[in-house]
């Protein structure tokens, strides 16, 4: 496996920066979630102008909604025909409605707003 190329020392600690910003925002939305204080119908509004709401993976997401764990966030998905590698940015409109469908979303995202 290559190496990647050297970086100095500025760009280091920018891209450490970055990704700790990256883990904290994505832990306080899972955390939300445990919590019911957001919905996952909040969640994929929210994707559309978040960035880094957008790359965090489906199955994380699923996982931190109260009562439903890593065995039926996995069924669910599979029966919606979602890869669990997926990220919220790469659903399509018809996996974002049977996902409401099937987490009790009140809300169906349209996709064209």
């Amino acid at each position: 496996m290559a190496t990647p190329p050297p970086l100095s020392a500025e760009a280091r600690e920018a891209a450490l920066a970055k990704a700790a910003e990256a883990r904290r925002v994505r832990a306080d939305l899972k955390q939300q979630l445990k919590a019911g204080e957001i919905r996952l119908a909040d969640v994929l509004e929210l994707a559309a102008s978040n960035e880094l709401v957008a790359k965090t993976k489906v199955l994380t997401i699923l996982e931190s909604l109260p009562a439903v764990g890593k065995v039926k966030s996995r069924r669910t998905m599979e029966r919606i025909g979602i890869a669990e590698s997926r990220r919220i940015q790469g659903l399509g409109e018809n996996q974002r409605r049977e996902l409401l469908a099937a987490f009790g979303g009140d809300t169906v995202i349209d996709a064209d707003a």
